[in-house]
């Protein structure tokens, strides 16, 4: 949910034990605040901007560089906030990256770029969490493209228009297909287990620890 509204229905979905908040989520004092008042066990970091599709000559720098503003930007200022609290120890954060900080994603401007930088600000704040005796897990997922979400369905169909094929024959091509339940559950495993690896890319067929 990245909206008030889908906020509203996911709170009418699993009802009281839901507690919906609405805020910008580059915001210092949310995290802050969100962080001091509700001291969260597991912090899963998946804001974003939809990226906008075009190859990089038809980019200007505003949209070449959204979401480095908006992904890369919540997933510094989250994990800021929880190593600056901090979390209690125990505590896992997960921040969602993207399989395009591997592959590259040559219609989405810097969202590549944006996701990769992710990767690096986990790595640095589990080095501070380790030199500061937080005990605080950092760990990423790299999910695959998928259509199962709006974000994916939009990239789905700029690659499909690019290579020349219907977005029938794309989707076939990322068999089998990732869903958000299946994220869902990656990210409980991964929370769950005290030994998991910092890196993992997440597909339909399961996890995968990246080294």
């Amino acid at each position: 949910a990245r909206n008030e509204q889908e906020l509203a229905a996911v709170r009418d979905e699993l009802g009281e034990a839901f507690t919906p908040l609405v805020g910008d989520a580059t915001d210092e004092a949310v995290a802050q605040d969100v962080i001091r008042e509700h001291r969260p066990g597991l912090l899963v970091l998946n804001a974003g901007a939809p990226p906008h599709m075009a190859p990089v000559h038809e980019q200007t720098w505003e949209t070449f560089s959204r979401n480095w503003h908006v992904d890369t930007r919540h997933a510094f200022t989250w994990i800021r906030a929880a190593l600056r609290e901090p979390l209690a120890p125990g505590s896992v954060v997960v921040a969602m990256s993207s399989g395009a900080a591997l592959a590259g994603s040559p219609l989405s401007g810097g969202y590549a770029s944006a996701k990769a930088a992710i990767r690096y600000i986990r790595g640095y704040a589990a080095d501070e969490s380790s030199r500061a005796g937080l005990d605080i897990r950092f760990v990423t997922l790299l999910p695959q493209l998928t259509p199962a979400t709006g974000l994916g369905a939009g990239g789905v169909a700029g690659y499909a228009a690019r290579q020349g094929i219907d977005e029938e024959t794309f989707i076939e091509r990322l068999q089998p297909i990732l869903t958000p339940d299946q994220v869902a559950k990656a990210v409980v495993e991964i929370a769950s287990d005290s030994d998991s690896a910092p890196e993992y890319q997440v597909s339909g067929t399961g996890l995968r620890p990246i080294s």
